[in-house]
């Protein structure tokens, strides 16, 4: 009965792979006495398998040796046989990875071999994890920061789309202001009397550039612990302006907000009567003061290396007492470019100390970046973007012309501002070559060989030095290829520009591109002219500048100092959604700056015009090629944040030391 039972279960089970063999538990047989015998095992073979094949696992078996359908005796049978399941070959490659755990120190098997391996491996695992952790989280702790490869700029790929009008939202989230003034700080700045003299700054150029020597005139004071005395914004041969500080800053805010940092008076101690000393440049006193009174040579000593013209054409002894006074003046002249904090401290420092009241000019660009401490430059920055405030006039009309910008076509909407320098003076000093005419060329060269004859010379170098300077990015952008930069860039015809910029070099000509790119560029305005004896109306273009949106009789309390009109366009131009810059200077820089300084988020477009100059020189470059380079190259140039670098630009980047991470 029993081996007839096997027989219908070999039959019903042919549908099993041919190899396998299956184990079928006995069934416990009784006699008719009631006597049971011992348990079989019977093996049953599918027909059509080999006799080499090799015996496999029962399909009992995988419900383990807790099913109580297995006898114990069963089990202890099962276990002499080889197991080669795929089941058992998991078992089996989980008992190698186990045996080389230090935790099988128990299994007779685990060589102390073994166990070394097994720790330094757990070990080296561990210590890569908390390397991989650690590195995630700082990354995502980590401000959004570009950083320099030479000439190229990284930036870290963020998820939001580019937009026209302002740079990825996450670039913006990592950095913050910290230069501002801490409220409730203790001041310890000792009383004006106790200070270790005066210090009188003659702030050079233009508005901008005014500005820049103020704010290091504030850093000079802090090194010398000394007191400043109100800068005085001198007359510049090119703007010619006779400008006060007043006239353009809020005063008192000034002297208000920086009264724990340096003691700013707003003149010259009274008790100080000479104060021709400290306007009149050596030059001038020279000239002014020849008189009978005789100077020994020795007396002159000082004077030989740096007033060799002079005595070339007047007799030693004709030189005053008053003159060789100069000696020992109240100026210290001769300040070296980007000096660092410890010269002032050498040098300048001890003549205050002796003289009391000091003058410094020139002062531009007299103080260095990275040859200062980290609080230095932070002053400076809280100098540039909260203590100096244009008058409130000058706010609330470039508000106004804000507006208007915006409003134009009756609908909000977002403006660019394109600092366009392309005047007559800015082409001439470039010594760069420009599309135009034989006249038009001819005529540039007399004004450059009258202008600047000694870097004129004869004109033969010229042309390879203009070659040079064009591929290096030196050479101003011309209207028209800022026009191509834009479009390509996607911004449409549509766009409401601002352009801040004084006469174009080449007139309504050199604008014609740039005007029919962008048609809201301008406005075109009949203007009537005597042609051949009658009267005929003549179209001309102007852009749109502050002079367009605003009144005669509302820019006029402006026109009275150049550098209010200045700082119109200033304010306009970093208050703008957009701002584009054609060359460097001052203006650009000090924009770009302190639209990073609040935040990177509004776009400041520097191109790169070494790379566009090869764009524009293949004559086998198609537009698809070129905006891809176009779009590709400025994706970075947009005033994202840039990590410095020595000898950087605190006023194009004020990351390092005047922003602070989020």
């Amino acid at each position: 009965t029993f081996f007839d039972d096997a027989k219908q279960f070999d039959l019903n089970t042919s549908h099993v792979d041919s190899e396998r063999t299956f184990f079928i538990p006995s069934r416990v047989l009784t006699t008719t006495n009631g006597s049971s015998r011992k348990p079989v095992m019977v093996e049953l073979r599918h027909p059509s398998s080999s006799l080499g094949s090799r015996v496999g696992s029962s399909p009992m078996k995988r419900d383990e040796d807790t099913s109580p359908l297995i006898h114990d005796h069963f089990s202890q049978h099962v276990e002499d046989h080889p197991r080669h399941s795929s089941r058992d070959r998991e078992r089996s490659s989980w008992w190698q990875t186990y045996s080389l755990s230090p935790f099988s120190k128990d299994d007779p098997r685990f060589s102390q071999r073994g166990s070394r391996i097994s720790l330094f491996l757990l070990l080296f695992v561990a210590i890569a994890g908390l390397i991989s952790i650690f590195s995630i989280l700082h990354r995502l702790n980590s401000p959004y920061l570009c950083k320099k490869d030479g000439i190229v700029l990284h930036c870290p790929r963020v998820k939001e789309k580019p937009s026209l009008w302002e740079n990825p939202f996450s670039a913006t989230t990592s950095w913050k202001p910290c230069a501002e003034r801490r409220e409730g700080g203790i001041s310890d700045l000792p009383p004006e009397n106790e200070t270790s003299g005066y210090l009188f700054i003659h702030a050079e150029g233009g508005l901008n550039q005014q500005r820049i020597a103020i704010c290091n005139a504030v850093a000079v004071a802090k090194i010398m612990n000394a007191t400043l005395i109100l800068p005085v914004l001198k007359q510049d041969q090119i703007w010619k302006d006779q400008t006060k500080f007043e006239d353009i800053f809020d005063v008192d805010h000034f002297i208000n907000y920086l009264k724990d940092d340096v003691r700013i008076v707003r003149d010259i101690p009274e008790w100080f009567t000479d104060k021709s000393e400290l306007f009149t440049s050596i030059s001038h006193s020279i000239i002014g003061f020849i008189s009978n009174d005789v100077c020994t040579s020795d007396m002159m000593c000082e004077f030989k290396n740096e007033l060799n013209i002079y005595t070339k054409f007047l007799p030693l002894e004709l030189f005053t007492r008053r003159v060789f006074l100069m000696c020992n003046r109240r100026t210290v002249k001769n300040i070296p470019k980007y000096a660092p904090a410890q010269f002032y401290i050498d040098n300048v420092l001890p003549r205050i100390k002796e003289k009391k009241i000091m003058s410094l000019k020139p002062f531009v660009d007299r103080l260095g970046y990275d040859n200062v401490p980290p609080e230095i430059n932070r002053l400076r920055c809280r100098v540039n973007y909260h203590a100096l405030k244009f008058l409130p006039e000058i706010e609330q009309m470039s508000d106004l012309l804000v507006s208007r910008m915006r409003n134009r076509t009756g609908s909000p909407n977002p403006y660019m501002a394109l600092h366009l320098r392309f005047e007559k003076g800015m082409v001439g000093l470039s010594f760069c070559d420009f599309v135009g005419t034989r006249e038009e060329k001819a005529r540039m060269a007399e004004y450059r060989q009258k202008e600047w004859p000694r870097r004129y010379k004869n004109g033969t170098h010229l042309w390879q030095l203009a070659l040079q300077k064009r591929k290096e990015g030196r050479c101003p952008l011309e209207p028209g290829e800022v026009a191509v930069i834009l479009r390509a860039m996607g911004y449409p015809k549509e766009t409401q520009i601002y352009v801040a910029s004084g006469q174009v070099y080449g007139g309504q000509n050199r604008m014609a591109p740039l005007r029919n790119m962008f048609p809201n560029l301008g406005f075109t305005l009949p203007v009537p002219l005597l042609i051949y004896g009658s009267i005929k109306a003549v179209y001309l273009f102007r852009p749109v500048t502050k002079e367009e949106l605003a009144s005669k009789e509302e820019l006029a309390a402006f026109r009275k100092h150049v550098t209010s009109l200045a700082a119109l366009d200033f304010l306009v131009c970093l208050k703008s959604d957009v701002f584009v810059m054609t060359h460097g200077g001052n203006f650009a820089k000090l924009i770009i700056g302190a639209r990073r300084y609040v935040g990177h988020r509004q776009k400041s477009i520097k191109p790169d015009k070494g790379l566009m100059s090869k764009s524009f020189g293949d004559p086998y470059m198609g537009w698809a090629n070129f905006v891809e380079d176009v779009v590709i190259t400025h994706q970075t140039r947009t005033g994202l944040p840039e990590e410095t670098f020595p000898n950087y630009d605190l006023w194009e980047n004020p990351l390092t030391p005047c922003m602070c991470k989020a």
